[in-house]
């Protein structure tokens, strides 16, 4: 990485400015008179204001040498004709080049110091009157306010984009809600560590006893935890982890949550023998989701007479005969309100779902098909011959200007105008999904919801289709049976065999399946790569970009980041005609594989019809097709939706030509490599095993240790999720959200 340097000058003129992200690119006049380019995140730049930019050296393909700004210093100018240049560049809202004149010429040194705290003063400018003159002083206090900001940030080394993030949460208030509580900067949409966080705070005087800090560990803890799958902690877990991250008496977090609960900011309940805490969304979430799903379970049934007659018409026309589960499962689809079916690979799900969608619609029912991600939305809809999408697309969602929060259009206001519902993947939604999508059902509604109960959990909080399955109360068809076609697939043999325990059948002679073993590291990513650049290709007739790299880990030899580095410079390397942008360690070339690892629900996208969307998710997997030559942007293409990226948004991308194998959920590929060397015990377990192996649609290929292989297929541990949704439905417990 490129050595840090610190250079001093005032702005000569701004180049291209971005005022949704603040991106930005400058030339900035340096002291010794030399001129610098200078791109990254600095809102509200004007030209004449003084500038102190750190960052990295780097060469864009057209414009040359310039900075790339890490941390950024401002200065308000002080020479009356840099004070001028600064104020007729639209720095100030209303104020244009006669009047800024004017002013200058009457205040001098003294105009800015006049605008902000004195505009009274400005009538005695020509064409200014009193109500001018407070319009003009209150837009430049709103400008003065979003650097004051930046100044704050840049003072703990804090990335300026953060600035944006915040003035779009906090408004002009931003600057004093942080001065009264910067433990809000650890907040999960702002993205700064407790740790960091904690240290700005006792650097400003902030007592360790506090109720402000202690509060903030407390709600932190939650969030943390959220994002480990768990919907609750358990108080005393609560208690203890955050007395332990402040290295305080016990008595102190007691204390606080007992106000937070007071103050309705947490929730405490008794939850399957244990006192449980939650954030009061994660609660409302998990009580409307029973009370709404106890109404779709108690709706009156359908008796309808139909389903007979329809498995036997679906039998003729797709050639199939259904085994008895099935045919029970279209049955029930028939008569309940809600229905769950699941099953491993080759069991049958697929043919089941078409003869269900048949049977809704003989019966002359609407019906709405979604799956949480694209990849599986579309494969639903190839499956079954019928339009489906995306989970978040069916529901609307959308961000509140005011909040930021992300919300959905669709709920009890304004529910779906349609009879039934089939989310597949259902393994994958999280609680805050499951809750939105039963808030947007009307009364009677029919759910179907499909999925592989032995896959990994979704990777938010919950675990509903397990939740929903144990609990007893809803109608569940387990498809067991591997049927005669599927059976003569090594991929599915193996794939339930790891799923009882056993190990999977490591010879070369299975025609799908392939164990290639590399005892070290280092053998087995250099095999990977030989895999993916030449052998399948041209002795398989796999081509790359039909090939998925698979992975436990992130870190070593054959984790994902060393494994991206290898297989971009194999597959697409360097070349004159690849435009390249460069992002702290990440190097990002037109051709790359690339992957969303947060939602952003701001990004608009769109498809070739000209149609728009918004929103590009945790896990969409896309191709840059284009880098401006500027460096102010590039072109990713998702599935044939063309998003555009700005440099300041590149922190949510990674390369994609190897992934985790909890990024692969919910998708399929023809074929999977996958590194299967020793890593954390975590990571090493059968559920991570089992759903790489049913990712892989014609061919995989394991590349390792067989005695990693076998320690995986031994290892059936589970974190423990904890969540109430289970023993909410079991128990019939009900709470008002």
């Amino acid at each position: 990485m490129n050595e840090k340097t610190t250079v001093d000058g005032t702005v000569q003129n701004v180049i291209f400015h971005n005022a949704e992200n603040g991106y930005t690119v400058l030339k900035l006049s340096t002291l010794d008179g030399e001129s610098v380019i200078v791109v990254g995140c600095i809102p509200g730049v004007a030209p004449g204001e003084g500038m102190s930019v750190s960052g990295a050296w780097e060469n864009h393909p057209q414009h040359g040498r310039q900075l790339r700004a890490e941390e950024v210093e401002r200065h308000l100018p002080e020479d009356p004709a840099e004070i001028y240049s600064f104020l007729s560049s639209g720095v100030c809202q209303g104020l244009g080049r006669v009047t800024a004149r004017r002013m200058v010429e009457t205040f001098k040194e003294e105009t800015l110091s006049v605008l902000e705290q004195e505009p009274e003063r400005l009538t005695v400018v020509r064409g200014v009157t009193l109500k001018k003159a407070r319009e003009l002083s209150e837009a430049f206090r709103q400008t003065m306010g979003l650097r004051r900001l930046m100044a704050f940030l840049s003072r703990y080394e804090l990335p300026p984009i953060l600035a944006v993030r915040l003035r779009e949460r906090y408004g002009d208030t931003a600057l004093s809600t942080l001065t009264e509580n910067p433990w809000l900067l650890s907040m999960d949409e702002n993205g700064v560590s407790f740790a960091l966080t904690d240290r700005i705070a006792m650097s400003m005087g902030f007592a360790p006893d506090c109720e402000q800090r202690v509060q903030a560990a407390l709600i932190f803890m939650l969030n943390f935890q959220e994002r480990n799958g768990h919907v609750f902690l358990p108080e005393r877990k609560l208690i203890d982890a955050t007395a332990r991250l402040l290295d305080c008496p016990r008595e102190l977090p007691e204390r606080e949550l007992e106000t937070l609960i007071k103050q309705g900011v947490l929730v405490r309940e008794e939850i399957a023998n244990e006192t449980a805490c939650y954030l009061r969304r994660m609660w409302e979430a998990e009580a409307s989701a029973q009370i709404r799903l106890e109404a779709l379970l108690s709706a009156a049934p359908d008796r309808s007479r139909q389903a007979e007659r329809v498995l036997s018409e679906v039998e003729e026309a797709l050639g199939v005969t259904y085994a008895e589960h099935q045919r029970e499962a279209v049955r029930l689809a028939a008569r309940e309100g809600v229905l769950i079916l699941t099953g491993g690979p080759g069991t049958g799900k697929t043919t089941t779902v078409r003869g269900i969608v048949a049977l809704f619609q003989r019966m002359g029912l609407d019906m709405e098909l979604s799956a949480p991600t694209g990849r599986a939305a579309q494969r639903l809809g190839e499956v079954t011959g019928m339009e489906a999408q995306t989970v978040h697309r069916l529901l609307g969602m959308t961000r509140n200007d005011e909040t930021g929060q992300v919300v959905f259009t669709k709920s009890e206001k304004d529910p779906l105008k349609t009879d039934a519902v089939i989310i597949d993947e259902m393994s994958m939604v999280d609680l805050p999904l499951f809750s939105a999508l039963l808030r947007a059902l009307r009364p009677g509604t029919r759910l179907v919801l499909v999925g592989d109960a032995d896959q990994l959990p979704s990777v938010g909080a919950g675990n509903v289709f397990s939740d929903l399955i144990r609990s007893g109360r809803v109608q569940t068809v387990f498809l067991r049976e591997i049927f005669r076609q599927a059976e003569q697939s090594a991929i599915i043999r193996n794939a339930h065999a790891v799923n009882t325990g056993q190990p999977p059948r490591l010879l070369n002679d299975q025609g799908d399946f392939f164990f290639l073993r590399r005892l070290s590291p280092e053998q087995a990513a250099e095999t990977i790569v030989e895999l993916c650049q030449t052998r399948l290709p041209q002795n398989m007739g796999v081509p790359s970009e039909q090939i998925q790299v698979l992975t436990p880990t992130r870190k070593g030899v054959c984790g994902t980041v060393e494994l991206n580095r290898r297989l971009q410079e194999a597959l697409n390397p360097q070349s004159p005609d690849k435009r390249e942008l460069r992002w702290g360690d990440t190097l990002f070339r037109e051709g790359d594989k690339v992957m969303q690892t947060r939602n952003n629900y701001d990004v608009v996208w769109t498809r070739p019809d000209n149609s728009l969307g918004t929103g590009i998710f945790n896990g969409d997997v896309g191709q840059i097709r284009q880098i401006d030559p500027s460096g102010q942007a590039m072109l990713i293409d998702f599935d044939g939706r063309a998003a555009p990226f700005s440099p300041e948004m590149l922190n949510e991308l990674e390369l994609a030509y190897a992934v985790t194998v909890h990024k692969a959920q919910g998708s399929e590929y023809r074929a999977v490599v996958m590194a299967a060397v020793p890593a954390a015990r975590s990571l090493m377990t059968r559920g991570i095993l089992y759903t790489a192996l049913t990712r892989a649609r014609e061919l995989m290929i394991l590349v390792g240790d067989p005695y990693a292989v076998g320690a995986m297929s031994a290892n059936d541990w589970q974190q423990r999720r904890y969540s109430g949704l289970r023993w909410r439905l079991s128990h019939g417990k009900e709470s008002t959200p």
